[in-house]
């Protein structure tokens, strides 16, 4: 008796899909080719920095990325932070981390200007206060809006 494939169901599934793994569509052949690496190696760092790059996409639609120095470069006019994946973690580097009130504690480094956080799991998106931190390096590297008073003829 010859195999047959069974017939696909064609019900319509009710459920919401989720894709917890889709990049968003902005993404650039390089980023993309860069995390298929990083997810060859180490499917759940790969997942860590997803998530991480979505959260800092989310901040706003002006925001950029890029491939530099081995790791995802962010931009909002100056670049604000990094994501940068190595074999047991992942950091959050922030260009002006330095500058950065560190009011919990979790900034690594003492260079002059950058800090970073240390991300092994992804609970430590939460429990190391993550967005708030990105939300400070993102304000600070807004482009500084001067208002200048207008000068009233008469």
């Amino acid at each position: 008796m010859p195999l047959t494939m069974p017939k696909p169901d064609r019900t319509p599934d009710k459920t919401p899909t989720k894709t917890p793994n889709k990049t968003p569509a902005r993404t650039s052949e390089p980023v993309a080719e860069l995390l298929a690496g990083i997810r060859s190696l180490d499917q759940d760092r790969y997942l860590l920095v997803e998530r991480l790059r979505r959260l800092v996409l989310a901040l706003a639609p002006r925001v950029t990325e890029e491939v530099r120095y081995g790791g995802l470069l962010f931009s909002a006019g100056p670049p604000f932070c990094a994501i940068f994946s190595y074999a047991k973690h992942v950091a959050l580097e922030f260009s002006q981390g330095a500058t950065l009130n560190d009011k919990h504690k979790v900034l690594e480094g003492d260079g002059k200007k950058r800090r970073y956080i240390r991300l092994e799991v992804g609970a430590d998106l939460f429990n190391k206060n993550v967005t708030e931190y990105l939300a400070l390096a993102f304000a600070a590297a807004a482009p500084s809006r001067v208002v200048r008073p207008s000068s009233a003829r008469g």
